[in-house]
């Protein structure tokens, strides 16, 4: 299989016991059987942590790891990704293990050890419909009881994906006072079977798994809060611009199987006496497939190197990214789509699944619209600095 970023012969082990492993066990059909059964946690996670060990290649050594980063992080979600697999990696060891990697707090990085042998799956429960992208405008509130005894969290979530198998769940909320001022975010993790929190799943687009949240005056220990109250903004900021990255590395796997599918029908379907691939009009749109494929691949890579640069330059490079990719989703996505014919919107093929995955990749973290914006307000602040 190919990958778009480089690889030493560890992380290379890593990629392609992964890969054979989901092609193995990850078909189309055991997808399908899998994502119609109320199953109580993921069917791969239990192999993900003991035959595989991946939940913990991106930890360091003293948490258990194999002494990776985000390199491995993204390694592995485009492996997921080119085999259409909804483990809960991105909320459990991208968002959560990172969250708890930079806690100031020694106590919550246990939680990573917790992550790697397979007994914590979290869910990051953030978006509202008020607040589809971005930290700014969050009405789940955080107070204090009006006895001063503890807090009580308030509010509704949409879209939690992994909510279902969750252990515990990461919940942004805002003091009351602070009008969904993203400078003033808390950040607190809080066990799933909490009183007071009603779910609610739901399938999303692509055949999978989301959850609305609804806390109901929550009961929470002031121990619950990560870092100060009202100070998680530093915290999750970077994080989810991991986040994001790992979803755009998730995308470049979805679009080399669409295009490695389509490419593989072009040769075989015939038309005219000819196979389709030969068709200059075709061809044209394949290059145009593959052009956007590859310029999606390049920014991804060449954004995972900045993630460790200044916080404005990490920012715009990831949301580039975001753009490129959310673009490229689509060119891919449709002309696959396209040049199957009325087939390609199947269940029994392949196509059509992969083609709703990466439109809903296109929306997660911003679209390319909230992602271009936030390039402009990053470049008007640091013009006007």
């Amino acid at each position: 299989m190919s990958t778009t970023f480089d690889l030493d012969d560890t992380q290379r082990m890593l990629r392609d016991s992964l890969a054979r492993f989901l092609t193995d066990q990850h078909g189309l059909e055991q997808r399908l059987h899998q994502l119609d059964q109320a199953l109580d946690a993921p069917p791969l996670w239990r192999a993900f942590a003991h035959d595989l060990g991946i939940l913990g290649a991106a930890f360091g050594e003293d948490h258990g790891g194999l002494g990776g980063g985000m390199p491995e992080n993204l390694l592995i979600m485009e492996t997921l990704g080119e085999a259409l697999c909804a483990e809960p990696y991105l909320s459990t060891v991208v968002i959560a293990g990172g969250v708890f990697k930079r806690c100031p707090d020694p106590a919550w990085r246990q939680m990573i050890g917790r992550i790697v042998d397979g007994h914590a799956l979290v869910a990051f429960a953030h978006t509202e419909a008020t607040a589809r992208h971005g930290l700014q405008g969050l009405r789940t509130t955080l107070q204090t009881r009006a006895d001063g005894d503890g807090l009580v969290l308030h509010g509704h979530k949409t879209v939690v994906h992994g909510a279902r198998w969750a252990t515990d769940l990461l919940v942004t909320a805002c003091d009351p006072q602070a009008h969904g001022d993203a400078q003033a975010l808390s950040l607190l993790c809080i066990p799933a079977g909490t009183p007071g929190i009603r779910r609610t799943d739901l399938r999303t687009i692509d055949g999978g798994h989301a959850s609305e949240l609804f806390f109901d005056k929550v009961a929470v220990n002031p121990g619950q809060v990560l870092g100060p109250r009202g100070g998680a903004h530093a915290l999750l900021e970077p994080v989810l611009d991991e986040a994001t990255l790992a979803t755009c590395a998730e995308a470049l796997g979805v679009m080399r199987r669409l295009m490695h599918d389509t490419l593989d029908y072009a040769r075989q379907r015939r038309q005219f006496g000819a196979p389709i691939a030969s068709f200059q009009a075709l061809q044209h749109r394949l290059a145009d497939m593959h052009l956007a494929l590859e310029q999606a691949a390049a920014i991804t890579a060449a954004s995972a190197a900045l993630l460790d640069a200044p916080e404005a330059q990490r920012a715009a490079a990831v949301s580039s990214a975001k753009v490129c990719v959310s673009r490229a989703c689509r060119t891919v996505g449709q002309g696959a789509v396209q040049l199957h014919g009325g087939m390609g919107m199947t269940e029994e093929l392949a196509i059509g699944h992969y083609f709703r995955r990466a439109t809903m990749i296109e929306q997660r973290f911003g679209p390319a619209d909230w992602h271009i914006d936030r390039v402009a307000r990053l470049a008007a602040a640091q013009h006007a600095a």
